[in-house]
């Protein structure tokens, strides 16, 4: 992979991470990175270890957590809040990559990080792939 090629999947990623809640297809991101799709798709996997999709759903949990430990939102608003149309697959989504229901973890006490920082926060509460960390764990 070439550094002209890494700058343009930085461009696409930035897109994600600036835009995730509003709709963003694979095509749209691959526009962002000069690249069609299906090339992008690819390209993007290598360098970041997991789709581009994947990536935006992992970047809207990441933001539902935040949004569900203030705790002054329902699960309904954050689904909505971070992009997603479906409850159901915001739940579902959710809990595969958290371990929990987004209910049980709004309803959990979250005072513990309270007084950590949000940059700090946000890295000790990054969503990982439960299921995927397990399938790829050692033999």
């Amino acid at each position: 992979m070439t550094p002209e090629d890494l700058a343009h999947l930085r461009r696409a990623r930035d897109l994600i991470d600036r835009e995730y809640p509003r709709p963003l297809d694979v095509p749209a991101m691959a526009q962002a990175a000069l690249m069609s799709p299906a090339h992008f798709s690819r390209q993007f996997r290598a360098a970041y270890g997991e789709t581009p999709y994947s990536y935006l759903m992992t970047r809207r949990i990441e933001r539902a957590k935040a949004l569900l430990r203030r705790g002054d939102l329902s699960v309904t608003d954050v689904c909505t809040a971070v992009g997603c149309t479906s409850l159901g697959s915001f739940s579902s989504r959710f809990t595969e990559l958290v371990g929990e229901s987004p209910s049980a973890y709004r309803a959990r006490d979250h005072a513990d990080l309270a007084a950590v920082p949000a940059c700090v926060a946000k890295v000790l509460t990054r969503p990982r792939r439960n299921k995927e960390a397990q399938v790829s764990g050692p033999a």
